[in-house]
């Protein structure tokens, strides 16, 4: 199996991300892909070379949580955006289930920001766990660990330095807040729905 990049080309032009921070950002995508197409071919490689109990296929191994969960979890953020942004219809059962777990769309709004300004580099995360029904916005410091185990993603925002520092420098707020512009709650509803169907 090899695993296909997608082209994120649409999102050139979208306020508040030049287009050379996004294609830099395309291109870190397509290593992470390719990564992970190297590391399918090393296993296989392994398995028929009996090299299985040796410490570099135990390394590959830890490896590949990082170079896989860095390829989907930028699909993610990617395809939850788009030029312009969307409205979330706040009649929505996403919009609903917000209000239901934060308090309100402000408020989860407010956590959404305040974890995605944490000092350090990962992901700020909305997450879905189908075995409470509840919405969840935790902090991944590593995009190889700290994810919810079972729970579904519905929006992420990368916040690590590639993906801001070229536009905003240190103005991490700044590229949150372009970011939220730039979200496609279309992309976000879908999501939710599949995950609590």
């Amino acid at each position: 199996m090899k695993y296909v990049a997608k082209n994120y080309d649409h999102l050139l032009g979208t306020a508040g991300f030049s287009d050379n921070a996004l294609k830099l950002h395309f291109t870190l995508y397509q290593g992470y892909v390719n990564n992970t197409n190297k590391l399918l071919d090393a296993f296989s490689a392994m398995v028929k070379e009996g090299k299985t109990a040796t410490p570099e296929f135990a390394e590959l191994k830890r490896r590949f949580g990082w170079e896989f969960n860095g390829m989907r979890l930028h699909e993610y953020y990617f395809s939850g955006m788009k030029k312009g942004g969307s409205q979330l219809d706040m009649d929505s059962k996403l919009a609903l289930k917000i209000k239901e777990d934060f308090g309100s769309f402000d408020a989860f709004l407010a956590e959404f920001k305040a974890t995605a300004t944490s000092r350090g580099i990962g992901w700020s995360m909305l997450y879905y766990d189908s075995q409470e029904r509840h919405l969840l916005n935790p902090w991944i410091n590593e995009q190889d660990q700290g994810h919810l185990s079972g729970a579904a993603p519905i929006l992420n925002i990368d916040v690590f330095e590639h993906a801001f520092m070229l536009d905003y420098g240190t103005k991490r707020a700044d590229y949150i807040e372009a970011f939220l512009k730039a979200v496609d709650w279309q992309a976000a509803q879908k999501r939710f729905e599949l995950a609590s169907s």
